[in-house]
Formats: structure tokens, C-alpha cells, sequence
């Protein structure tokens, strides 16, 4: 198991640039309006040839009226239950306030080490100023400054040395399957992996878009085994107005981008709306396996062919990649959940599968026999060896001696013998053909 670090504070002392400098990528959003990070954010992290997992918490506020801010407060208080380490972040500018004194408060009750962490000092002058820190009651504190990462290296050292001493860990670690979970903003993504892994990993509220980060969580239940990647809401670029949205955009694309799977949310209330749609295909051309859940399903007036025609609609959208489990759930009552869960590893063990060169041309050249390429301008086209590329991802390759003469649909009739012969349900294939 990883050492696992908390980064705490109150709002806007600079945790998120620290955790983007541990972790060394833009993870956490990091704006200067106060209280953007509103999730915990996870991220890996390496000193000295130690690897340890870091936790950015939302910015710590007591008793103000922001719905958010009484969820942060409960995560500041999980972040330190989780944590081997707490590194307690302040800001030389501002001084000591009255929340960092609640914070501190709180913390002298740790019994784990806690590191005083004093932010923005780049000068001889902000090194005085610091000194005003001791009265916090937490002992020596480090000063840096997480922008241009000066004096960072001294809190590491200080931080790998707070490590409690675990047993060397053997073995490789398993590469876990990723499923990202994506949809558009308060379809009930949170709420899916909140049902899922039975804790309250996210916060929930009615206001769209309250996930603003990629978040990764691990799954071992009912005998699954992989990585959730629970995205902000992707929301259409014309609403983005803030720059915290933009972000979360962003990092949808790139959850979207490490996944193996994506588990495509829509709420059933709304259908299958441009966006949903626009989701989709972005999951298609980075070559991802898709599953659809229709969520909120039991907030819909059903009747016998409710379920039949709103699958319908919704493949006649996907046109021409059709071969997609659509699996009708709800989050809350957490209907057909774990169904979701053996489609999703269904499509990612489909995505994985290989086909021996010998059986694939064994069925696929008595599909061309039967229905050859048409002829273009007298000229027969003749396929005569195929097989399946090495990729990460299904790719098929058919050998002809006129390739420029076989069109889209005849890809699109061979792609389809291919589905129906083997079960390659919610996963992209690419048909080339080369010249032999």
C-alpha cells in the first residue's frame, strides 16, 4: 500500500498548485476564486525513489452558507481518517485567520504527523514574516512557494521522513481495467459511483455540475476488480462560462482518453439529447468500448414498449455503431447496478479479445466469396488473406489487389459478418484494406 498524504488548509492558500507540483500534472483546477477545489482529488507522486498518493482536499471553511462549503468541511475531516501524513497549507500574505486557527485546531488533535506547510514565501522578508506561524501550536513549519516550487524540496524530505514504516511491498502491480464514467452535467454520475462503491466518495447535490475533477477510485466488490474515473460534467462548450468549467471539459476529454471503457450516463428525464450524442462519438474516435445507462429510469412514466422504443430511439442516433449495451438503471435505487457492471467488464474483455489468423480467414474469406467487393470500371476485386492487427484496440486488415476500390459500405457490410460471428458488443473496430 502507498503512503497516502493529505494537502488541507482553507481556501485559496495554493494546495492545488502544491498538488500539481507533487504529482507533476495539472490535475486539480487552479483558479483564483476561493473554494474551487470542491472534490478530493487523488494523484501518485515520487521522492526520492518513494512513491506516496496524495489527496487534495476542497478548501476547509466553517459556517458559511455555500452549500458546498459544509461538504468540504466533512472531507477535510475523511481526508485526515485516510491520511498518513497531513500537510497543513497557510499563506504568508494573509497571515493567520481565524480559519486557520479553527483548521489548526483540529489538527492538534491528529495523532498522525502533520507538517505546517507556509505558502508564498519567495523573499528574505516573507521568511520573517512566517515566523507569526509558531503560534499555531504545531511546532517548526516548512516555507515554500508552490508557484515557482522553491523550497519544496525541503517539505518532501520532511514528509518522506513522516512516513510511517510499512513492510516492502512484493510482487508488480496489476495494471487495472479503467472505466471512466462520463455524461453530461447532473445526469447522476456521482450518485452511479457512490452506489457502487457504497460510500460517499463524491459529493452529491441538485446543483448541475458539482464534480468539478476527474477522480480515480478503486473497485473490488462482487468479485470485479478495476479503476472508476468518475468526470465533471461535460457541458456544452457555448455554457462554459466559467474557466472552472472549461477545465472539467477538458478533463472529461482526457478521463475519456485513459479509459478503456467509458460508461455513458444519461438521464433518462431528459433522452438522448446533441450532447449525449456528441459524448459518444468523442468515446468512439478515441477507439474506447461504450456502455450506455439510461439513469433515473424509475422517475419515468413506463408502459409495456417504453423500454423497446427508448432503446430504439436511441440506436437510431447512433447510426451506423449500433452494436451498444443500453442498460436501463437507477442510481438511487440502485436497479440493475451491478448488471451495468457485467456489461461494462463484458465490453472490456471484447475490447481484449484476439482472433487467430487461421479461424478469421476461415469465416471471412467464405463471407467475401459469397458477396465480393462490386466490380468498378471491369475490374474484380479480390480479397484473398486477412487478419487481426496487433493493436490496442480491434483493427482488421484484408489483403486485395485493387484497395482503392472498396468502398465504405463494403467496410461497413464486413465489419458487420464480423459482429455477428464474434461478440465485439460496444467496441469500435477499424477495417483497413491494404494492397497484397
Amino acid at each position: 500500500m502507498n503512503n497516502i498524504v493529505a494537502i488541507v488548509g482553507r481556501p485559496n492558500v495554493g494546495k492545488s498548485t502544491l498538488f500539481n507540483r507533487l504529482i507533476q500534472r495539472r490535475e486539480a483546477i487552479v483558479d483564483s476564486v476561493s473554494g474551487v477545489t470542491r472534490d478530493r482529488n487523488y494523484g501518485k507522486s515520487e521522492w526520492n525513489g518513494k512513491e506516496f498518493s496524495v489527496i487534495d482536499t476542497g478548501g476547509y471553511v466553517r459556517g458559511s452558507d455555500d452549500i458546498f462549503e459544509g461538504e468540504i468541511r466533512k472531507q477535510v475531516e475523511l481526508a485526515i481518517d485516510e491520511a498518513d501524513v497531513i500537510i497543513f497549507v497557510v499563506d504568508v500574505e494573509e497571515g493567520i485567520t481565524p480559519m486557520d486557527d479553527a483548521v489548526a485546531k483540529l489538527l492538534r488533535k491528529v495523532t498522525k504527523p502533520v507538517l505546517l506547510a507556509v505558502n508564498k514565501v519567495d523573499n528574505a522578508m516573507r521568511e520573517k514574516d512566517a515566523i507569526e506561524f509558531y503560534n499555531l501550536g504545531l511546532g517548526d513549519y516548512y516555507t515554500f512557494a508552490s508557484i515557482s516550487g522553491s523550497g519544496t524540496g525541503d517539505l518532501l524530505d520532511a514528509l518522506i521522513d513522516a512516513f510511517p514504516i510499512k513492510p516492502e511491498p512484493t510482487g508488480e502491480e496489476v495494471v487495472l481495467p479503467r472505466f471512466a464514467v462520463v455524461g453530461r452535467p447532473n445526469a447522476g454520475k456521482s450518485s452511479f459511483i457512490n452506489a457502487l462503491i457504497g460510500q460517499d466518495r463524491y459529493i452529491v447535490t441538485d446543483i448541475a455540475g458539482t464534480t468539478r475533477d476527474a477522480i480515480d477510485t478503486k473497485f473490488d466488490r462482487f468479485g470485479f476488480e478495476f479503476n472508476l474515473v468518475d468526470t465533471a460534467g461535460i457541458r456544452r462548450k457555448a455554457k462554459v462560462k466559467e474557466d472552472l468549467e472549461f477545465y472539467s471539459v477538458m478533463r472529461s476529454v482526457r478521463a475519456i482518453e485513459h479509459a478503456d471503457v467509458c460508461i455513458l450516463i444519461i438521464d433518462a428525464t431528459r433522452g438522448f439529447e446533441g450532447q449525449d450524442q456528441s459524448i459518444f462519438w468523442l468515446a468512439e474516435k478515441n477507439r474506447k468500448g461504450v456502455v450506455i445507462l439510461v439513469n433515473k429510469w424509475d422517475l419515468v412514466e413506463k408502459d409495456t414498449m417504453s423500454t423497446r422504443d427508448y432503446e430504439e430511439k436511441i440506436r437510431k442516433e447512433l447510426m451506423p455503431f449500433t452494436d451498444v449495451p443500453i442498460l436501463f438503471v437507477s442510481a438511487l435505487t440502485k436497479q440493475r447496478l451491478l448488471k451495468a457492471l457485467e456489461a461494462t467488464v463484458q465490453v472490456y474483455e471484447n475490447r481484449q479479445q484476439r482472433i487467430p489468423t487461421s479461424k478469421f480467414n476461415e469465416f471471412m474469406l467464405k463471407v467475401v466469396e459469397a458477396y465480393p467487393p462490386p466490380a468498378t470500371k471491369g475490374k474484380y476485386v479480390k480479397i484473398k488473406y486477412c487478419m487481426q492487427l496487433p493493436t490496442q484496440t480491434p483493427q482488421f486488415v484484408f489483403f486485395a489487389n485493387l484497395p482503392q476500390y472498396v468502398k465504405e459500405p463494403y467496410k461497413r457490410y464486413l465489419e458487420n459478418k464480423i459482429r455477428e460471428k464474434w461478440d465485439f458488443s460496444g467496441v469500435p473496430i477499424d477495417i483497413y484494406i491494404r494492397e497484397k
